[in-house]
């Protein structure tokens, strides 16, 4: 029987070695390309903070946003309500959390430009303790009358509250909300004194506004139009700087003559101090995610006009926005 040599063994031991090195290294490279492949996948989700409860517009254009964000992201977006305090409960939680990009804050403007201003103490800073990501939509109200007022228009509804001081009264969600405040500023921009009614909410104000138990009130295009086209109440204008899309046929203030331009909007903002190579990569998501019709329509279907932008547009506006409604708000009480 022949047997091999030593040096016939030991090239075939190399070789078998050889052979297994190279495979090892394949299994290396091709688990790592298979990891990077399926990081997204086995990432923990990212938390959406919303903080307004469910059903609600924000709660409504924040799950319409988000699985559209996770696509673009190729990682689980979950949206998770943490109502409290006009959305300030929920902007305190992102503003003291780790700044990894796993908790992010789906920001409306009330909280960050009303609440400072109407809240007896805040628990953080509006501009400073947040990381503004991007724009992501805005919106109008719109300024609707009782539909067996005579007011045709903005200037005959002015002339009626200039000459009859306080009989003009006008509802809202409560005090210190949004169009709370836009009747204040529509007051002081046409020099009249109107008569506010707080309610618990937009939709018994408005039930009052179609029932005449009040002349007017501001709110959002989306759901003010619904009772436009049935008839229960009359449009006079919208609050934004161009006419809404969605009812073309009505003027904003500004060409009924008022000086007075305000909507609201929803960005995304992140944890203090969240690294530029995250904020880059959420707002390229949110600029693609925007770009997608599914979504477009869905927004614009319910008066929202898209606002696709950088950070520092975001925190621009919030920075002008909370100036107007310090203003506005000086000297009023909101116990």
């Amino acid at each position: 029987m022949n047997h091999p040599s030593p040096d016939m063994l030991s090239k075939s031991t190399l070789m078998r070695r050889r052979g297994w090195w190279r495979l090892l290294q394949g299994l290396v490279v091709m688990g790592g390309l298979s990891a990077s492949l399926g990081w997204a996948q086995t990432a923990a989700p990212i938390r959406l903070l919303v903080g307004y409860a469910a059903g609600g517009p924000v709660d409504a254009a924040a799950r319409l946003f988000a699985p559209v964000l996770s696509r673009e992201l190729g990682q689980s977006v979950v949206v998770e309500n943490r109502p409290g305090a006009g959305g300030v409960l929920a902007g305190d939680l992102v503003a003291k959390a780790a700044p990894n990009g796993q908790v992010l804050f789906f920001g409306a403007s009330p909280t960050m430009t009303i609440s400072p201003h109407v809240l007896k103490s805040m628990p953080f800073d509006t501009l400073r303790d947040l990381a503004p990501i991007a724009p992501i939509l805005s919106y109008a109200n719109m300024l609707v009358v009782n539909k067996d007022q005579p007011f045709r228009n903005v200037a005959e509804l002015t002339a009626y509250a200039r000459a009859n001081p306080g009989k003009v009264s006008y509802g809202s969600a409560g005090m210190g909300g949004s169009n709370h405040l836009s009747g204040e500023l529509f007051a002081k921009r046409v020099g009249a004194q109107l008569t506010h009614v707080p309610y618990k909410g937009n939709a018994p104000a408005m039930t009052d506004v179609v029932g005449g138990q009040l002349t007017m009130m501001f709110d959002i295009v989306g759901t003010a139009r619904n009772y436009v086209n049935s008839g229960r109440v009359r449009a006079l204008a919208v609050t934004s700087r161009e006419r809404n899309p969605s009812v073309p046929d009505v003027p904003t203030l500004r060409e009924s003559g008022v000086d007075f331009e305000v909507g609201g909007w929803y960005g995304l903002y992140g944890p203090p101090q969240l690294p530029a190579e995250l904020v880059q990569r959420f707002n390229d998501a949110t600029r693609r995610a925007l770009a997608q019709e599914e979504l477009r329509s869905k927004l614009v279907e319910q008066g929202y006009d898209l606002w696709v932008g950088s950070p520092q547009m975001l925190a621009e506006r919030a920075t002008r926005e909370l100036s107007l409604w310090g203003s506005v708000t000086q000297g009023m009480k909101f116990d």
